[in-house]
């Protein structure tokens, strides 16, 4: 079947046999099971305890539930609780994370019209836009919003914002002629109307050709429905490694309680010992650490104007490796701004625009009075393109409204879409002046004279060729071209459109939306970080590579795609040329999934721009969804993971610095629990293996885990991060964050703590028996750990990071050692604890044997790192 722009309007109109009186009620109930009804499908929510329940689905988790059963089993009511505890928190936590997510279909839903202007059975009655079918004829006006797609049949001076689906912010003109290309892409169907678009200027008829999921708009709710998102590197890695480290655990565990059993331990004390192991090496603090970590960042990136929705696109932007970027708004400025004029056969800068010349202060005039914009206290009214001439006259302390007082409008032919000219008179100097604005390739056709050095003369052949070059150079660099014309007339009189002829030539004024003025830096930034930077957007393709040359995204040797040249490749063609191509123009929200999709087949991490309802699927898609805080439609919004509050893009690489440094801050915190965590393991295991008495009872293990481990791995998370992260590659995502060479030195500082552990648990049984070893041994872990967060902070030794360069490390200090010592002193608190009074020689050997691991660490920093950076 043809398209509908590619139909005449008798023929659609026949399609849905139909004439401009409207639909019956017989052909309405008939439309409605044809076609369907106007309303978007809702997509079914999860229900919160279902959300809650699979946070329970963890292998790590299961492990410390059948943990805390087996406490509770044995009498160990403190440590059932304190386990269950945390498993419920971080259940908590992870549902309302869940239950902040989208709600893109619900706000899409929102943006159709509430109430339609449409013709049944020969009368004009306003419906519901629910109640709107295939086939009904709609009046549209300015202020409507669209209800349903729609083929244009009659068109008086319409224009429609389509901002929402084609990303750009300039309404179109429409009208009822047929387009003769039968494969164009959206923003050039100037006979349709599509479903949430805003009416602008002017009024027009339609006939109704798509409904409810069946629109535009509806395509897209399709495409948020059935749009997976994708897990972000570090949530990979955390799932990889859970797995790897229950594994582990459990047979470790298997062979602990085998040799406790085979030593003659009892059944019952064999499981515990076991428990007592499992609870040790399982860093239970590990998921909130994360998400306080991750929580931490979205406040200081805030505070950099970007707000994160869902808190793993903290770390996930510090992966990212390519950034698909709209352009208008976010690497522009969004708003038009004139850049050269042509006038009496020169080419000149705005900057050097000389009002002394009499050519140049004429066509800067007639820019003004033809126009109906106005700036006035920093506000700006008008069609974005005569806010640009507005602009141009008050750079050079001209005000549009003082020309227009002096020069009042004596009448007018108001601009409409098939004339594609505005014209205006004016008194000026005692004559009467008729000036014309428009599109070069109308007005030439009705020009006879030209303006120039010699006076007011007849134009040639030769001018008419000067002329359509410069139009063609300044199209060439991406700008948009007004031509300006004059006539004198003898008298005043009523404009009307047989006057538009007979022209004399005077200029033209070329105008671009810039680029903001620290694009170029940021794409700089972005380059020297290893991310490549594309543009993708509704604009036309020579705009959009000329405003990527200037800022540095399109280099020699790339590509520039369009919609309908993308269309035509394949998957494999497309995965093929992808890295070349800098530049896509014209694209629908399919082209955009399936760009995000191919750099994702690279194995790349890919983020992407947008502020339309055409961007939400490819922001859902994306593994970092950007979405605009001023421009950004709610859909839009809904379906990102963080928001920008400026619309720029230099904001999303300060994100990047700052991910960057999150996530090496969460594997620093990362190697703090499990180093830790070693230490502990390794004492236990040692333990078991020569028949020694367990050298911690659970609830020390879980005090050490919960109490003294989180504060310390939370100040870690807050490190304030390296100044030169940018100058790093974006990380390998197929790299665990648990590599052969963290593992290295987890195993090693791990069991460098537990040598320690060991000695003060070998001097406290051989002194006071079991439970003072025990004590002297849970201290030394605790105290031990908390020495080791001062190593975990960064690479270099103590000296380079400096110890007060981050106070939250040393508050965890000593809060940690505040508690440990309460503990130790307090016999009341101690007993619950399980802890025996110790000597004053004793408590002096926990603390130098505690020391001894992060001396040896800081020695070896200062050497391996220090040194070599001198």
């Amino acid at each position: 079947m043809k398209k509908h722009f590619f139909k005449s309007k008798e023929e659609v109109l026949r399609e849905f046999s139909v004439t401009l009186s409207g639909l019956s009620k017989e052909q309405v109930e008939k439309s409605k099971k044809l076609y369907g009804v106007n309303e978007l499908q809702e997509q079914e929510k999860e229900k919160a305890w279902a959300i809650f329940l699979s946070q329970f689905k963890d292998f790590l988790v299961i492990i410390l539930i059948i943990a805390g059963i087996i406490s509770m089993l044995t009498g160990n009511i403190e440590s059932t609780i304190v386990i269950f505890a945390v498993i419920i928190m971080n259940a908590i936590l992870g549902t309302v994370q869940h239950l902040k997510a989208e709600s893109s279909l619900e706000s899409l839903r929102n943006m159709a019209s509430p109430k339609a202007k449409v013709m049944r059975d020969g009368q004009k009655i306003e419906i519901h836009s629910k109640d709107i079918v295939a086939g009904d004829i709609v009046y549209l006006e300015a202020g409507d919003i669209v209800p349903a797609d729609g083929r244009v049949i009659e068109s008086f001076s319409l224009m429609v914002n389509e901002s929402s689906l084609t990303g750009e912010s300039e309404s179109v003109d429409k009208y009822s002629e047929i387009i003769s290309e039968e494969n164009i892409p959206l923003g050039d169907q100037k006979n349709m109307v599509f479903s949430g678009s805003l009416v602008t200027y002017g009024r027009g008829v339609i006939v109704i050709t798509a409904v409810g999921m069946k629109t535009e708009l509806g395509k897209i709710a399709s495409l948020i429905k059935d749009t997976k998102e994708k897990a972000t590197p570090l949530q990979v890695s955390l799932d990889n490694f859970g797995k790897k480290l229950s594994i582990s655990i459990l047979i470790l565990c298997g062979v602990v309680f085998v040799i406790n059993f085979y030593h003659g331990v009892n059944l019952l004390d064999s499981i515990l010992f076991a428990v007592a192991l499992a609870v040790a090496a399982i860093p239970e603090a590990l998921g909130s650490i994360v998400t306080i970590v991750l929580a931490i960042g979205t406040q200081k990136m805030s505070k950099e104007n970007a707000i994160i929705k869902k808190l793993k696109a903290v770390e996930g932007l510090g992966s990212v490796s390519v950034i698909c970027s709209d352009k208008t708004g976010t690497l522009t400025q969004n708003k038009m701004t004139s850049k050269k004029i042509y006038v009496n056969e020169k080419i000149i800068n705005v900057e050097d625009i000389d009002l002394n010349d009499n050519y140049q202060k004429m066509l800067l005039n007639f820019g003004a009075l033809c126009s109906d914009a106005s700036s006035e206290g920093g506000k700006e009214i008008g069609d974005p393109t005569e806010v640009a001439l507005t602009n141009l006259v008050r750079k050079f302390n001209i005000s549009e409204l003082e020309l227009r007082k002096e020069y009042p409008r004596l009448s007018e032919i108001p601009f409409d879409s098939d004339r594609k000219l505005m014209s205006t008179l004016h008194k000026i100097d005692e004559k009467i002046y008729m000036v014309t604005k428009g599109a070069l390739d109308i007005l030439l056709k009705r020009v006879k004279y030209i303006y120039d050095s010699e006076g007011i003369r007849e134009i040639t052949e030769e001018d008419i060729k000067r002329i359509e070059e410069v139009n063609y150079e300044f199209s060439n660099n991406g700008l948009r071209v007004l031509a300006f014309t004059f006539k004198n007339l003898s008298k005043e009189k009523a404009l009307i459109k047989e006057d538009e002829n007979d022209y004399v030539f005077l200029g033209l004024i070329s105008m671009i939306d810039p680029p903001r003025e620290e694009s170029k830096e940021a794409v700089t930034n972005c380059l020297r970080a290893g991310i490549k930077p594309v543009m993708i957007t509704g604009d036309h393709k020579v705009t959009a590579v000329a405003i990527a040359k200037e800022i540095g995204i399109f280099k020699d040797g790339d590509k520039a795609l369009n919609g309908i040249e993308l269309s035509a490749m394949s998957d494999e063609e497309l995965h093929d040329v992808i890295e070349n191509v800098s530049v896509y123009a014209r694209v629908s929200p399919e082209d955009k999934i399936r760009i995000v999709s191919a750099w994702q087949s690279r194995g790349k991490i890919c983020a992407m721009t947008g502020d339309g309802v055409n961007d939400a699927p490819a922001l859902k898609k994306a593994d970092i969804g950007i979405a605009m805080g001023i421009t950004g439609t709610e859909v839009s919004k809904d379906a990102a993971s963080m928001i920008l509050t400026d619309d720029n893009f230099a904001t999303i690489i300060k994100a990047v610095a700052t991910g960057r440094n999150i996530y090496s801050n969460i594997k620093n915190s990362i190697r703090f629990l499990l180093s830790g965590n070693m230490g502990g393991i390794l004492s236990v295991f040692y333990a078991s293996l020569v028949g020694l008495p367990m050298p911690f009872a659970p609830v020390h293990l879980l005090f050490i885990n919960l109490v003294t481990d989180s504060l310390p791995a939370i100040a870690i998370g807050m490190e304030s991060g390296k100044d030169d992260v940018l100058e790093e590659k974006p990380r390998d995502i197929n790299q665990p964050i648990l590599d052969k060479n963290l593992s290295l030195k987890i195993m090693l500082e791990g069991l460098l703590i537990a040598i320690f552990t060991m000695i003060g648990y070998y001097l406290g049984f051989k002194n006071g028996g079991a439970k003072v070893g025990s004590t002297m041994a849970f201290a030394i872990l605790c105290l031990g750990r908390l020495f080791h967060g001062f190593n975990c902070r960064g690479k270099n030794s103590m000296l380079k990071l400096g110890l007060f360069s981050n106070k939250y490390s040393v508050l965890a200090f000593l809060v940690g050692t505040f508690l440990l010592n309460v503990i130790l002193f307090n016999q009341s608190v101690g007993s619950l604890f399980e802890v025996a009074k110790l000597t004053t020689s004793q408590i002096l050997y926990i603390y130098v044997l505690a020391f001894i691991p992060t001396i040896v660490v800081q020695v070896c920093r200062f050497i391996k790192y220090d040194l070599k950076e001198k």
